[in-house]
């Protein structure tokens, strides 16, 4: 079940809000824990099992980190049970993610050496499983590192770990940003108006932009050989480039918005990433919940940047391999990641002085191109693919294209959606908003005409438009199903 589904809209998401306000407050984790499980099991029930094995190793694993410490007089067994812990989580997310990506591999290697190939069958990736994993893993370094008490009450402790809002696509939460709210949340009027509009706004990001331009992307990347011309070339990867942060920031303002629905008050997950003038400002603002857990529990404790030179750039390279890898079983990723890597190493190494002093619109454009040729390796099926696609787009010689053909790809709803995402990749709307406000000048009437009533116009048509795309189109891709 995902945000953006008929079921998910029309059915559950009603039924829990009613079923949650109407429980007394000692009931209400329950019934948001009972949920959650609903919500995962429902595309996933056999898969259940691996997130009750991960819930329950953690909240035993806390306990005796946190007993440990206290009876020990040393720290030694505080790490061991934080190794095990740790080696639990990534053998759950390694058997199930990574299981045919080794084996195939090992395979390669088996077949060169005229040995018998290992005979394994596919294995399913339940969703999501990276992002709960990692959040569990942050949940034992914290109790290890004395940053929280380790959660005594085991439902708590599971409603961290299987919270429905951000279950599936993040933003990854960690546990004391949450620890008071599970056991002390208050609710609002106003927490729920305004976490109803954050929804609406990533629903209408998925539903009309996000969800058009990947239709663009999937047409343009199905074509190949020479009648993928330079154009048409650029034009299918700038779709997938747009379509790729409005899903993914999508999902998160509408998971954000269900936090806050529910009482809860999630971290944001990007600010327009696309405007940075460097690949060290995109990883602040892409993804922000997945570069910062990665700078905290694997680059800080690797040496970070207080190493030596050779030390920082290995570790820049180390932390983004495991992020193209987190992202997916495949070399494709691995290599998107070791590409952001080597340009973050290089900036590191001198290149951001020199970029400072370049033009504005050079740094941007620096930015996006690096930006725009990785993506390419996010989204084809195959290197080999990915590959082709580049040399498509220099291949400045294979520009001829006909109307027919640019007219199978690109619709007038593509083109809206295209000049709407290029907009509001910009934080164009919330310097429109602090504009009104100030122009406002705090008067009721004023804000009512101004903002009020053209907000609630807007949301109206947002939701509108937004229902009736869920409704009417096939096309509904889930871009984290590999996550």
């Amino acid at each position: 079940m995902v945000f953006s589904s008929e079921i998910f809209l029309l059915a559950f998401l009603p039924v829990v809000l009613l079923g949650y306000y109407l429980s007394p407050r000692i009931l209400k984790n329950i019934t948001l824990l009972a949920s959650s499980l609903i919500f995962y099991a429902w595309g996933e029930a056999f898969y259940l099992m691996t997130m009750i094995v991960s819930i329950a190793s953690n909240y035993f694993v806390g306990l005796l980190i946190y007993k440990s410490q206290k009876t020990a007089q040393d720290q030694k067994p505080s790490k061991r049970y934080i190794v095990l812990g740790i080696a639990i989580n990534l053998t759950l997310l390694i058997s199930f993610k990574y299981a045919n990506f080794i084996t195939d591999n090992i395979n390669i290697l088996l077949s060169v050496a005229d040995i018998p190939s290992i005979d394994l069958s596919p294995v399913h990736l339940p969703i999501g499983i990276s992002f709960f994993t990692f959040q569990a893993i942050s949940y034992i370094v914290d109790v290890h590192k004395k940053v929280v008490l380790p959660q005594r009450n085991i439902f708590n402790l599971a409603l961290y770990i299987s919270l429905f809002p951000q279950l599936i696509a993040g933003p990854i939460v960690r546990y004391h940003d949450v620890a008071l709210q599970i056991t002390n949340r208050t609710h609002s009027l106003e927490l729920f108006a305004s976490g109803a509009r954050r929804f609406i706004y990533g629903l209408a990001k998925k539903m009309l932009i996000a969800n058009t331009l990947g239709e663009v992307a999937d047409s343009v990347f199905a074509i190949s050989g020479n009648d993928l011309t330079f154009f048409l070339a650029w034009t299918g990867i700038l779709a997938y480039t747009l379509q790729i942060f409005f899903d993914f920031s999508g999902y998160s303002d509408m998971a954000i918005g269900l936090g806050r629905m529910f009482g809860f008050r999630f971290l944001e997950n990007f600010n327009y990433p696309y405007i940075a003038t460097s690949l060290r400002e995109f990883w602040r603002r892409w993804h922000i919940s997945l570069s910062s857990w990665f700078r905290d529990y694997v680059y800080i404790p690797l040496g970070g940047g207080r190493a030596s030179t050779l030390r920082v750039y290995i570790n820049l390279l180390t932390v983004f391999t495991l992020t193209g890898l987190w992202h997916g079983a495949d070399w494709k990723f691995l290599l998107w990641g070791l590409f952001h890597g080597v340009f973050l190493a290089g900036e590191h190494a001198g290149f951001s002085k020199i970029l400072e002093r370049a033009w504005r619109p050079i740094q941007h454009i620096y930015l996006l191109a690096v930006i725009v040729v990785g993506w390419v390796f996010f989204r084809a099926d195959t290197l080999s693919q990915a590959f082709d696609y580049l040399w498509s787009m220099i291949d400045i010689s294979n520009y001829q294209i006909t109307p027919y053909r640019f007219a199978q790809v690109l619709s007038y709803e593509a083109l809206y959606a295209f000049l709407a995402g290029i907009l509001l990749s910009t934080p164009v709307y919330p310097a429109l908003k602090k504009y009104l406000e100030n122009i406002s000048e705090k008067n009721p009437v004023k804000i009512a005409f101004l903002i009020d009533i053209p907000r609630l116009a807007l949301l109206t048509a947002l939701l509108s438009l937004s229902v009736l795309k869920v409704a009417s189109s096939t096309y509904n891709p889930f871009l984290y199903f590999r996550f």
